[in-house]
């Protein structure tokens, strides 16, 4: 008992770490007033950004940003001021699903013409973004690793996109591996002449894992699953979920990956839709 609270105090601590935000260093009142209004600038740079704008421990930049745009339009400025907060909201985290949200709602109560008006320039602001990215930056949010870079040196054995994020590279070296809704990785089996194998530990999200001739077990946050060298399986997300786990590497002597056939769609479907009663999960016909 006492090593699980020393590990959830742990992943506080790394959560506190992660989530802090530096103080904020404003020149623009300076730039553009320094010489005709010094005092108005320094109230800017100092005050708003440099104090204001920098009490994160009291009101995230994310939730400031909001803030500041629905007071920005429910006053009818959709100028470059709100260009600039826009940028910054996105800069803090704000997604284009959110802002599309956020401007719909401030519409019923600041106007329709403000909110059409303040959806011109978010548009450009969010021009590049997808509701897929919307998703992933949502996803991130919610767990304390990084999701990382595409998975592209193993890519061939995925079906859908992953993500890896080296999190050491110490003795006994793991990765988080991020999945995107119906990803998996193929059947594979860690081989070994003497130790070896994988342990999986579930971050966020909804996964499943599957030996072969069993049923498929679920991953939830906090799922441990120790996968014995040379056994045949196979692990990734939900199909309504991204997904995320730490690969743990075991030491083992003459230690490889062998990787098999994929898991076909047909096979996968048969998955219930969602892991909420993961033994009820119904066998692939035939041999996997």
């Amino acid at each position: 008992m006492r090593r699980l609270v020393l590990l959830s105090a742990s992943f506080c601590i790394t959560a506190f770490h992660v989530m802090a935000q530096p103080k904020i260093v404003q020149t623009a009142g300076r730039d553009q007033l320094g010489a005709f209004a010094p005092e108005f600038a320094r109230l800017n740079d100092d005050v708003l950004f440099g104090e204001v704008w920098s009490r994160n421990d009291l009101l995230s930049l994310r939730d400031r940003s909001m803030v500041t745009i629905a007071a920005l339009i429910g006053q009818g400025i959709t100028d470059s001021s709100l260009g600039f907060h826009l940028q910054e909201a996105k800069k803090n985290g704000i997604t284009r699903t959110e802002i599309a949200e956020i401007i719909t709602h401030i519409g019923f109560y600041a106007g329709w013409p403000k909110a059409w008006a303040a959806f011109r320039l978010a548009k450009e602001v969010w021009v590049e973004e997808s509701p897929g990215e919307d998703a992933k930056a949502a996803f991130q949010r919610g767990t304390i690793f990084p999701i990382g870079e595409p998975n592209t040196a193993y890519a061939r054995y995925f079906t859908g996109n992953s993500y890896l994020a080296r999190i050491s590279t110490g003795p006994i070296p793991f990765a988080n591996v991020t999945f995107e809704p119906r990803c998996r990785n193929h059947w594979h089996v860690h081989r070994a002449a003497d130790g070896g194998g994988q342990m999986l530990v579930g971050v966020a999200g909804r996964g499943w894992y599957r030996e072969a001739g069993k049923p498929a077990v679920a991953i939830l946050p906090g799922t441990v699953i120790h996968i014995p060298a040379n056994v045949k399986h196979w692990h990734g997300a939900a199909a309504d979920s991204w997904f995320a786990h730490l690969a743990f590497e075991i030491p083992g002597r003459n230690a490889s990956t062998e990787w098999l056939e994929p898991v076909p769609d047909e096979a996968y479907d048969l998955l219930p839709s969602s892991t909420a009663a993961p033994h009820d999960a119904e066998p692939e016909p035939g041999k996997p």
